[in-house]
């Protein structure tokens, strides 16, 4: 991927088989390395699921609006952390051409595209949704921690474009009950309007976290991406 913003090769866990991939993408000013150091803190292991890799993007450091204009690895820029404003379109779009073109690469070693799943957590989780609402419905699935998408959000106008009876890979969300960065009635009108738009999702509220991971919640997520992708 020469002159591509993502520095590779990315960080993951391995497994035996690598019969599927996960994308996992982190939260605004973080890296690939750190979530990961993040979950197998949590999880006290680097083998999450048995037979599928797991990899740890880094985002490229770009002037954060949100931040003042200071350096940050954010998937995209945005003005104010809220789902009233508009969308940085340019950046997202960008992005998710990068992002695809890692996916596509995954593929061209010979997983495919339905064994491959995209999430993340806070913005990282919302960067998945573009992925795979926008440009690859044809993934496993997608996940969302902590995250939300803005009102005017161009994945619902996509989705409200699409052509009727047309399948989309199911979402899962979870969002700390605590949480007064990201509140969860945001991740929740976020999974409900998608839910309205023909999007299977689960939502589910983990009590008494904040804007965090937790084990509890991580290992219910990996439980759930083992149903969509099945030991070969």
């Amino acid at each position: 991927m020469a002159g591509s913003l993502l520095r590779g090769p990315f960080t993951c866990f391995t497994s035996k088989s690598n019969s599927g991939t996960v994308f996992f993408l982190h939260g605004s000013g973080d890296s690939g390395e750190g979530v990961k150091t993040w979950i197998k803190g949590l999880l006290k292991t680097d083998e999450v699921i048995p037979h599928m890799r797991v990899v740890f993007p880094t985002a490229p450091l770009r002037p954060y609006t949100y931040l003042g204009g200071e350096l940050s690895n954010v998937w995209f820029d945005r003005i104010a952390l809220s789902p009233s404003v508009e969308e940085h379109h340019e950046t997202i779009n960008k992005m998710a051409d990068e992002l695809i073109m890692s996916i596509e690469n995954e593929v061209a070693t010979g997983v495919p595209l339905n064994r491959i799943v995209v999430g993340g957590f806070s913005m990282g989780g919302a960067m998945a949704m573009h992925i795979g609402y926008r440009y690859l419905p044809g993934l496993a699935g997608v996940f969302a921690l902590s995250s939300f998408l803005n009102d005017k959000s161009s994945v619902y106008e996509h989705l409200k474009n699409s052509d009727k009876g047309m399948q989309f890979p199911p979402l899962y969300m979870c969002h700390g009950s605590r949480d007064t960065l990201v509140p969860p009635s945001w991740g929740k009108d976020t999974h409900d309007r998608l839910c309205e738009l023909g999007v299977g999702a689960q939502f589910h509220v983990v009590r008494n976290a904040f804007h965090e991971l937790t084990g509890g919640e991580l290992r219910q997520l990996f439980d759930w991406i083992s149903t969509r992708v099945p030991p070969p």
